[in-house]
């Protein structure tokens, strides 16, 4: 009989696709970039799309758009993923948490200070923050592309290590990538969040179309405030409440085994249970699984098809492309592993089982691929053409090194662990 798969399984399988997703959509903006063609795409990069919004008008580029807008929504699937690792999830072990955070800070502080190594006193230096983060969609891409062979420890720890990577990376958007604060704005987004905060206060089934208008509120305020208008979605994730479910929905009839002759309503009574579970959710769960088909199928590949053009032609390889290079490839599995040691040997953390510190080594070249994070900052740190070619380039040339030479260590190393087995 076929077994069905774990929810984490399935969450690494869609993450595996994601990562594929991307993957190709990425390669075919840098190859439409650096085609015949390359004016149609800059053209539709640069295009103008105006919305109101009451007596606001918004005039943005369509990459804008995408970065400012589309991206606040991954954001806020980021937010929830953080909230409920931080309540139920990984991070609420306190000696798991230990591990992922250590390892994460080490392996963002690192990066940092070998890009600052090389730009610290030059036109690049505001791109520190680029090599810090950790695309996950990519990491587990790769991890899924190697089965079993692979503890499903170092799966769990490569995730939790993301997540907290994540939030590193939205304090860091948020306190040294905002240029000046708009108090007026920054006060009405204050309460706009309060009252989001409020929505969920005692209410045992809150509105998530509330939130959705709660939410394009925020944004607008946040956008208007001088702050990253991606912050909006981190925000309200962490006021989109999370409790236990609701079980009580299902009643004993629907959980009272068919008797015979009553097998016509088994689909029906099935059907009416699967219904039920699905509402019995917590707001935050329902709100997370309508997200991640959207991020994955929409925001994330039209985020890829607006930033990884790269043109050649207009800037090649330069002193912040090595920066975010060294940073990425070298000074991640530096800092991941070096983290991670510290906390064990300080006791405080302990390596999941199975898994060894080889292993920890090949997850920390893994999370050398910043993709998608690292992108959103290069596009934050530099206005300068040049310097953002130079940084993209940086960006997709890590990250392709990061994932070959994470899968093939993991892929020895599994090798050689079954031949010793054997």
């Amino acid at each position: 009989m076929a077994t069905t798969p774990s929810p984490f399984s399935r969450f690494v399988r869609s993450e595996a696709f994601a990562g594929l997703l991307l993957v190709c959509t990425a390669a075919l903006a840098f190859a439409w970039a650096n085609s015949p063609w390359r004016e149609a795409y800059f053209t539709l990069q640069h295009t103008h799309l105006s919305v109101a919004l009451g007596a606001a008008t918004l005039d943005f580029s369509l990459e804008h758009w995408v970065n400012d807008g589309l991206m606040a929504v991954f954001f806020l699937l980021v937010g929830l993923e953080i909230k409920r690792e931080l309540l139920i999830g990984e991070l609420a072990s306190r000696r798991r948490a230990a591990l992922a955070v250590a390892a994460a800070v080490g392996g963002m502080l690192v990066p940092a200070a070998l890009y600052a190594l090389l730009n610290g006193g030059g036109p690049g230096r505001a791109g520190w923050g680029i090599p810090m983060a950790t695309d996950i969609a990519f990491a587990l891409g790769v991890l899924a592309l190697l089965g079993p062979r692979v503890p499903v420890g170092l799966k769990v720890f490569l995730t939790a290590l993301a997540i907290v990577d994540d939030l590193g990376a939205v304090l860091v958007i948020a306190l040294f990538y905002t240029e000046q604060v708009q108090w007026g704005a920054l006060g009405l987004a204050a309460l706009t969040w309060g009252a989001a905060l409020l929505a969920g206060w005692g209410r045992r089934k809150p509105s998530l179309k509330l939130y959705a208008v709660l939410g394009l509120l925020l944004w607008l305020f946040v956008l208007q405030s001088g702050l990253h208008a991606t912050i909006a979605g981190v925000l309200l994730a962490f006021a989109v409440p999370i409790r236990q479910p609701d079980l009580s929905l299902c009643t004993p009839s629907l959980l009272t085994a068919a008797q015979p002759g009553e097998e016509e309503e088994v689909g029906a009574r099935l059907q009416d249970l699967e219904d039920l579970l699905e509402r019995a959710q917590s707001p935050l769960h329902r709100l997370e699984h309508a997200l991640h088909p959207v991020v994955t199928y929409a925001v994330l590949p039209l985020f890829a098809l607006m930033n990884a053009g790269v043109s050649v032609g207009s800037g090649g390889l330069g002193v912040v492309s090595f920066g975010v290079l060294l940073g990425l490839v070298l000074g991640k599995p530096l800092g991941v592993v070096g983290g991670a040691w510290l906390a064990t040997r300080a006791g405080v953390a302990a390596l999941p089982r199975h898994v060894t510190w080889t292993h920890m080594v090949g997850a920390g070249l893994l999370a050398g691929v910043g993709f998608t994070m690292s992108l959103f900052v290069a596009n934050l740190a530099f206005d300068d053409a040049a310097l953002l070619t130079q940084a993209k380039l940086g960006v997709l040339g890590a990250s392709v090194a990061a994932a070959l030479l994470g899968a093939v260590w993991l892929l020895r190393t599994t090798r050689a662990q079954a031949a010793h087995a054997d």
